[in-house]
């Protein structure tokens, strides 16, 4: 079962207080599905489920909950988003912003709390770094197919100035994995 939650401070609040007090998955998706075919676009490693590439760091993958269950790649530990961390737990890295630049992408690391490592949801659906709050997590408008499985889309994530002009591209969404 998939719960939707838009990505607000209170809609946050209220996930982290609904759920039980062990970590749980989330997939963290955009709200509009663009050009998506089979599902939105939620934020993901590159790879296979048993060789991810963290190299390459975050981009956009068609949401693999459309199939039942969703994929490792794309899963985030909800309770570290109350600590404003994008933890995934399958590969025990946290994403980091190493440039705050626009066009930078979303980089991986060790999770050490630092402030490239902190991102503040706001009451809008943005995701942006704490440090450079002026600048949001951005689809692009580049789609390719997975090389993994070619029905699947892929885009790519760089950091972009928030913008009501790029909403579709810049507003997310939780969905909780049960």
């Amino acid at each position: 079962m998939i719960i939707k939650n838009a990505l607000s401070q209170a809609s946050l609040s209220m996930l982290l207080i609904a759920g039980s007090v062990n970590a749980q998955t989330i997939e963290i998706s955009l709200t509009d599905p663009l050009d998506g075919y089979l599902d939105s676009y939620c934020l993901s490693l590159e790879g296979n489920e048993n060789d991810a590439d963290l190299t390459k760091g975050l981009q956009l993958h068609t949401c693999s909950s459309y199939q039942g269950t969703a994929s490792k790649l794309q899963m985030f530990d909800r309770n570290e988003l109350e600590h404003n961390l994008l933890y995934l737990p399958k590969a025990d890295v946290c994403a980091e912003l190493t440039n705050l630049t626009i066009g930078s992408s979303v980089t991986l690391a060790t999770c050490n709390s630092t402030a490239e490592q902190m991102f503040d949801f706001s009451g809008k659906g943005h995701i942006a770094s704490t440090v450079e709050p002026s600048l949001c997590l951005t689809a692009s408008l580049d789609t390719r197919l997975s090389s993994e499985n070619f029905k699947q889309q892929v885009k790519g994530l760089t950091l972009e100035p928030c913008s009501a002009d790029k909403k579709r591209f810049q507003t997310w969404q939780t969905r909780m994995l049960k």
